[in-house]
């Protein structure tokens, strides 16, 4: 009987507040959306650096004919002798710990790779084999040991230099690591616009009420007892909002990264559908606390005016 008693009282001030619950769900659900969305992007970055990062290559580029600015290639291209060399570096114990796997590239190798790249770019046509690297590709075991490699054949003679793929890939994330803060800004704000309004969502409700409030106290009811309908009427606009953001997210996942993205580039490996079992129920979490502890802090301090 006690709750129900409460629980009349919460939905007398939902019905009152129409205008500012409807707010207070709109706000809490385009500011939980933003979460969602910052969250899958960095589960989808975290993903990728995973994948792209254990594909990533060192490169060591043997000198050309061309070459003259490099000090290892004053001699003009690598010779047989100097990759001979750079081969038996890599194969010996000191670097073959390291590493998981190596292939040899040579100029025609590269050629046919540049081809396929660069066919229909009108710059193919000036570009002859001996133009282009012979190149060493080494996997390594663990990717982020790659200054291994560079610190023992950067000073070998007729290699031109030795690159980590990773730096490559480096820019990519750090822009969608910036879109993924920019993300989680708006949301922070949205969800700050979000608690002031529950908290004048309540506050307002409690004004409405002001006579009813003291006949309350009047009877001795206690403030717990006065407070839970209010903050159940905060909680339950934000647990809305919460629901439809939920649903938002879930939409996203579905219809746009595996219905469109996955689609077009196959190449990437997108979050799955498991990682809505984490985002979810963290953003239906997230706005009923906030609800709850601003909608109590707003009828406490309104209680003790």
């Amino acid at each position: 009987m006690r709750f129900a008693l409460i629980w009349g009282e919460a939905a007398s001030g939902l019905r009152r507040n129409v205008t500012m619950v409807v707010s207070v769900v709109l706000v809490t659900f385009i500011s939980l959306t933003f979460v969602g969305a910052a969250i899958l992007l960095q589960m989808q970055i975290g993903q990728m650096k995973g994948y792209w990062y254990d594909k990533a290559q060192v490169a060591v580029y043997m000198c050309t004919a061309t070459d003259t600015a490099s000090p290892n290639c004053q001699n003009g291209e690598a010779g047989p002798d100097e990759i001979a060399a750079v081969k038996k570096a890599l194969e010996a114990p000191t670097l073959s710990q390291y590493i998981n796997k190596v292939s040899f590239e040579n100029h025609q190798q590269a050629y046919a790779n540049f081809e396929k790249q660069f066919k229909d770019n009108p710059v193919a046509d000036s570009v002859t084999p001996e133009y282009l690297n012979q190149t060493f590709w080494v996997n390594l075991k663990d990717p982020s040991q790659s200054d291994v490699i560079a610190e023992s054949l950067s000073n070998t003679p007729g290699v031109q230099s030795v690159v980590d793929q990773r730096s490559y890939l480096e820019p990519i994330f750090n822009v969608l690591n910036a879109a993924s803060y920019t993300a989680i800004g708006i949301a922070a704000l949205m969800l700050v616009a979000a608690v002031l309004l529950i908290a004048t969502t309540i506050r307002l409700s409690a004004i409405s009420r002001r006579r009813e409030l003291g006949i309350m106290r009047l009877v001795g009811a206690s403030n717990r007892f006065i407070r839970t309908p209010f903050i159940l009427e905060g909680v339950f606009a934000a647990l809305l909002g919460s629901v439809l953001a939920g649903v938002a997210v879930i939409a996203i996942v579905y219809f746009f990264v595996h219905g469109y993205l996955a689609a077009r580039i196959a190449s990437i490996a997108f979050v799955g559908f498991d990682s809505l079992y984490v985002v979810v129920p963290v953003l239906i979490g997230v706005g009923v606390v906030l609800a709850a502890i601003s909608a109590n802090v707003a009828i406490s301090r309104y209680l003790k005016v």
